[in-house]
């Protein structure tokens, strides 16, 4: 027989629920505040629901009605510069959050609405229906509240999707030397997403001080908790990564607040991450005015039990049973925030002269539709004045790949901010391709950080700290493919996150990738990811052909406070070349292709190693040909006038890629080159690719599935052949 004992993890998980003695301990002012931010919330919610019911709420009403213990009894306590952020159903999160801020203190349940206080349900409602004066200009609307003067970082309308930002910007909380905190607010379905355990298990292994906060109310939509997971004690996630759990009645709002207390003591003294899962219940379906029951997925009796236990009544009952107000009390101050609540609605909405007894949105309260493009990303301005290339400067002979750890080293002395993050990037003496070649040894480990095989982790985590704003985060992706494990975090939040909150907030973030075809790693390990990052919106995307042109485009991405993905091939790395000797802090900056070598012919496209079998295919054929390097491949930085000048001289076009067609970027620049200089063709904008199918691990069938010299000149002689020549 084997010999077995039982294990225990050694983490500490503890059920945590009030007595009677710790709310006679309650100091008063603190539980009138608590009361009132509770009426406030839910006043606010009605009024939300009010409005979907009338159809002037565009889009989804995620109401938190009976989840207002949660976020309050969890929020009141913080500073201002501890961050939130949540999710879809996220109102009451942020405004417990903004209400604390503005309050700055207690709320006197007499006198609930100050003007600051009565600004923020305005503003917010303004939000919710997409208009100008919200804290995101309308453009974030129920699911995405963001205002970082509050420490509110944003709501998130993707399940789970916040988890890696908010451990981001806890990152940069404790690397900057503060004792502030970051919650991360998830339901009970986002507690078996990826991203959210990548998360708990890189928060914990660098011990940052962030919550990760689950509202459990036992539903997804309509699906019951037991029915996802074999396990629906969320608070259980904890043990395997080593993180001290709570779990907590949420309809408890005093509970939840000693549970937070007890959490924020152990991050606050470098403890690491916590968890905390509050067990509460939306009155309401998942969106709209009708509660679940009306669906059939809930029991009326199921309902009525949880609302027997709400929040609101729980903490007025134990003021009056301690004599700090009276029933009469209560109904006062829930007139006076429906009073409020009122007034801002009015502020907002009007007569509809159209529709008698209607309302409607007060029109001159819309954004401006010239407005809809503003903040993809931001306009460049910042690499403006920086030095450029001198042509004439003394040169010396380098390997490409030492340029770029080389660069990099230059930007990491003279910006203390810039940290580089990826997998194996602080060993084998700069990573698996010697890319951060001396940058531990310079910098050392805490701006050089090796990071778990998580992508989806840790490139959320330097978009939150890119948000932050106090750091400015380089992630090296090993290859290209892997973004698609990442996928969330690389487009819907990084991508989107300046934009969607509102076109002001900066996301300074550093891709690095590389593309691996012709080294034998097969289908999932070498794509061309440009055609990808070009058709998704925020990204700036460069791609070097040698090595001078590297270090001025990595010195742009650098200072630009965009993300910008920078695009690498293996084939150039042993490449050597010659540089600018001194500092290399030369920029060059987005509009700047280069002509390469002038011609009449036809206008020959391209980037990265395909520049070299570019001139070797028009050398082979003989065409006059002008070959121009993009460098810069992005809709708002690619050089169209370099492009439009070669292109009504030359009449024709050849793009020329390496990567396969479905992914291709040529696919989406013959389309623009098509619609901008259509009278100047003579032909179709001509294309060189590789095959449909991704390269395969075989020599010859990967070579079979790639373009190099041979393709280039068979696309010129196509070329040629369309002019009858």
């Amino acid at each position: 027989m084997p010999k077995k004992k039982r294990l225990q993890t050694g983490v500490d998980w503890f059920d945590l629920s009030t007595t009677r003695a710790d709310w006679d301990a309650a100091e008063p002012a603190f539980l009138g505040t608590m009361l009132t931010q509770l009426h406030l919330i839910r006043a606010f919610e009605e009024s939300v629901l009010e409005l979907a019911g009338e159809g002037i709420v565009h889009g989804p009403a995620h109401s938190s009605i009976g989840q207002e213990g949660g976020a309050v009894g969890s929020i009141m306590g913080l500073r201002s510069a501890d961050g939130v952020n949540g999710s879809h159903r996220g109102h009451h999160q942020f405004l417990a959050k903004a209400l604390t801020h503005v309050a700055g203190g207690a709320i006197d349940p007499a006198h609930p609405v100050t003007p600051a206080i009565q600004t923020v349900l305005q503003r917010t409602l303004a939000e919710i229906l997409g208009l100008a004066q919200g804290y995101c200009r309308g453009r974030g609307g129920s699911m995405h509240l963001q205002w970082f003067e509050a420490g509110a970082l944003g709501t998130n309308a993707i399940v789970g999707g916040g988890a890696p930002m908010a451990t981001g910007n806890a990152w940069a909380q404790k690397h900057s030397g503060t004792t502030d905190l970051t919650i991360n607010y998830f339901g009970d379905g986002a507690a078996q997403i990826g991203s959210v355990l990548e998360s708990m298990n890189l928060a914990a292994a660098w011990k940052l001080p962030v919550c990760f906060f689950v509202e459990n109310n036992l539903y997804a939509v309509s699906t019951h908790a037991d029915e996802i997971t074999a396990d629906p004690r969320f608070s259980v996630r904890g043990q395997g990564f080593s993180i001290p759990s709570w779990r907590v009645d949420g309809m408890d709002p005093l509970a939840v607040h000693l549970a937070m207390e007890e959490a924020a003591e152990r991050m606050r003294s470098g403890g690491g991450p916590t968890i905390i899962e509050a067990e509460v219940y939306r009155f309401f379906h998942q969106n709209g005015p009708y509660p679940g029951s009306a669906f059939g997925y809930r029991e009326k009796e199921e309902e009525a039990a949880w609302r027997a236990r709400d929040p609101l009544d729980l903490v007025a009952q134990h003021m009056i049973r301690r004599g700090l107000l009276t029933q009469d009390d209560v109904t006062a101050l829930r007139g006076r925030v429906q009073s409020a609540m009122t007034e801002a609605v009015e502020q907002l909405l009007e007569s509809d002269p159209d529709r008698p007894g209607k309302r409607r949105v007060r029109p001159a309260l819309w954004p401006e539709t010239s407005f809809v493009n503003v903040g993809v990303r931001g306009d460049g301005s910042e690499v403006v004045g920086l030095p450029a290339l001198d042509g004439a400067a003394p040169t010396r002979t380098i390997k490409f790949v030492d340029a770029v750890a080389q660069v990099m080293d230059r930007r990491m002395t003279e910006d203390p901010r810039i940290v580089v993050m990826g997998e194996d990037v602080h060993r084998l003496n700069g990573g698996t391709n010697g890319a951060t070649k001396g940058l531990v040894k310079a910098h050392g480990e805490g701006r050089v950080l090796g990071t778990p095989i998580s992508e989806n982790a840790f490139v959320g985590l330097a978009g939150g700290l890119a948000l932050d704003g106090r750091f400015r985060p380089v992630v090296e992706f090993m290859y290209p493919d892997f973004m698609w494990v990442a996928a969330d975090q690389v487009f819907n939040q990084i991508g989107k996150a300046r934009h969607m909150f509102g076109g002001d907030n900066p996301v300074p973030l550093v891709l690095r990738t590389k593309v691996a075809m012709g080294s034998g790693y097969g289908s999932q390990h070498l794509m061309d990811p440009a055609g990808i990052f070009a058709t998704s919106p925020g990204w700036r995307i460069v791609a070097a052909s040698n090595a001078t042109d590297y270090i001025g485009l990595m010195n742009a991405a650098l200072a630009l406070q965009d993300p910008v993905l920078v695009i690498e091939h293996v084939d150039l790395y042993g490449t050597t070349d010659e540089i600018p000797e001194g500092d290399l802090d030369y920029v060059i900056p987005p509009g700047s292709a280069a002509v390469l070598r002038e011609g009449s012919d036809v206008t020959v496209i391209s980037y990265l190693s395909m520049i070299a079998h570019a001139k070797e295919a028009i050398e082979q054929t003989g065409i006059d040909a002008e070959l121009i390097d993009l460098r810069w491949l992005d809709r708002a930085s690619i050089d169209w006038g370099t492009l439009g000048e070669s292109i009504k001289k030359t009449n024709a076009v050849l793009i020329v890629e390496q990567g396969a067609q479905g992914t291709s970027y040529g696919a989406w620049l013959a389309d623009e080159i098509q619609r901008r200089y259509f009278d100047w063709l003579d032909q179709p904008v001509a294309r060189v690719t590789g095959e449909e199918a991704s390269p395969s691990i075989s020599r010859v069938l990967e070579r079979a599935a790639i373009a190099r010299t041979e393709e280039v000149v068979a696309g010129l002689e196509s070329v040629r052949a369309g002019f009858g020549v």
